[in-house]
């Protein structure tokens, strides 16, 4: 029988464990791709003492231990070390070959702002939860950004849209044995304001005094085609900003959606730019009837244009756009909002002064974007509408869901007038004096 091998104290080494002359232990094995691999420690076990001049370290056997386990769960412990969380997100962006160039630009754009040179830079198997939950609070307070009140709960979300899916591949790809964004997210709902603010549609009065406004302005006429189109459609912002004559059937009275007009950052100058992009999803391509005053509005702005000769704006080969602004160009979003909100406080303040003059209390416009006009519609088309999966479909929701919260909302009121409507009409009590 063969002896067994002893360190230079005497004790017995295991199966392919070594010591060499200087005192180094090592231990070879193979890993679970087949690959020959050796760790090193100036410690057998964590009770010895490392040699004078030498750096303190995990001593061998707890390697072993971690090289045992590891290779019981399927995880390769050499890559441990070797990958950052920015090595993982660069090859999972690589092989998401599906995402939409607006949206791979999104992702890109948010990891590298506020991801990759801190959280990013870290080794992806030393990441913990309490790592991933410290870095969303830090987020959302504020902490790496340049926001004074931290995140919005939409932005956090983007955020682990992205992490999260990364440090699944990390598990798949036997980098690490568990997803340390699992679970997270509920912690932090729990733990923070998350109450998403809600769009709000205009009431029936808010909206007539906003239109009403709008027309009789002098400086703001010129937006009223614009709004009248967002309020008879309930298109999105990028569907309305990027439609073309083509789109629009006047024989036939309807208006083809089928693709939306981004304005982006681009990833490597971080400059926007317009870009045509597919819709949001499948139900996103639609058809919708024009109401009368929307045709109206179009017919308007066609008069114009053919009177002005027309316009030469090509974005990605589209011609031809419905909306353009004053300097022949098409509609910016936040242009169009930052409009929205001149108009509105304008409007408020002609209001008030009306309505001291009718001794009558004003109806306020409250702060609201181009997207609320969207909701606006699909309000007035769920009071007017009960056929769930018709307002679906010309509303373009992925989602029965979202379609079914705002008919819910919007039908609300309208429960209560009839309810009250019952008033007198029906008899509960026959004996009642």
């Amino acid at each position: 029988m063969a002896e067994k091998r002893k360190d230079s104290k005497g004790r017995i080494l295991r199966e392919n464990e070594t010591q060499r002359d200087n005192g180094l232990y090592i231990y070879s094995y193979t890993n679970i791709y087949g690959t020959r691999k050796q760790v090193s420690s100036w410690k057998l076990v964590p009770t010895d003492k490392v040699p004078s001049g030498k750096r303190d370290c995990i001593s061998l056997r707890e390697k072993e231990e971690a090289i045992h386990e590891d290779k019981r769960t399927g995880v390769d412990t050499s890559s441990k070390n070797k990958y950052t969380l920015n090595d993982i997100f660069d090859r999972y962006m690589e092989g998401k070959t599906e995402l939409k160039p607006s949206t791979r630009q999104n992702y890109i754009y948010m990891y590298n702002r506020y991801v990759r040179e801190k959280l990013g830079k870290r080794k992806i198997a030393d990441i913990r939860y309490s790592d991933v939950k410290s870095f969303y609070s830090g987020l959302l307070n504020g902490k790496g950004t340049s926001r004074t009140n931290g995140f919005k709960p939409n932005s956090l979300e983007i955020i682990h849209t992205i992490l999260h899916p990364t440090f699944t591949l990390a598990v798949r790809d036997c980098v690490i044995m568990k997803n340390p964004t699992e679970g997270v997210m509920a912690e932090i709902k729990k733990s923070h304001n998350w109450d998403k603010p809600k769009r709000h549609a205009l009431t029936e009065e808010q909206q007539r005094v906003f239109m009403e406004f709008v027309d009789t302005s002098e400086t703001y006429q010129h937006w009223a085609p614009l709004f009248t189109f967002f309020l008879g459609t309930g298109c999105r912002v990028g569907e309305g900003v990027g439609l073309t004559w083509d789109d629009v059937d006047f024989k036939n009275n309807t208006i083809s959606i089928n693709h939306n007009l981004i304005y982006r950052k681009r990833v490597d100058s971080g400059e926007c730019e317009m870009h045509i992009t597919t819709p949001k999803s499948k139900s996103g391509v639609r058809i919708i009837p024009m109401l009368r005053e929307v045709r109206e509005a179009l017919l308007e702005i066609r008069l114009v244009q053919m009177q002005s000769g027309g316009n030469d704006t090509e974005i990605d080969g589209y011609t031809g756009f419905v909306f353009l602004n004053r300097c022949g160009y098409v509609n910016n979003p936040h242009a169009i909002n930052r409009a929205i909100e001149r108009i509105r406080l304008a409007c408020n303040k002609s209001e008030a002064e009306r309505a001291k003059k009718e001794h009558r209390q004003p109806v306020e416009i409250p702060h609201f974007s181009i997207h609320n006009l969207r909701h606006t519609f699909c309000t007035r088309y769920c009071e007017n509408e009960t056929n769930i999966k018709v307002i679906q479909e010309i509303m373009g929701h992925a989602d029965i869901s979202t379609t079914m919260n705002i008919y819910a909302e919007a039908t609300e009121s309208k429960k209560k007038e009839s309810i009250q409507n019952m008033e007198g009409k029906i008899v509960i009590r026959p004996y009642a004096s």
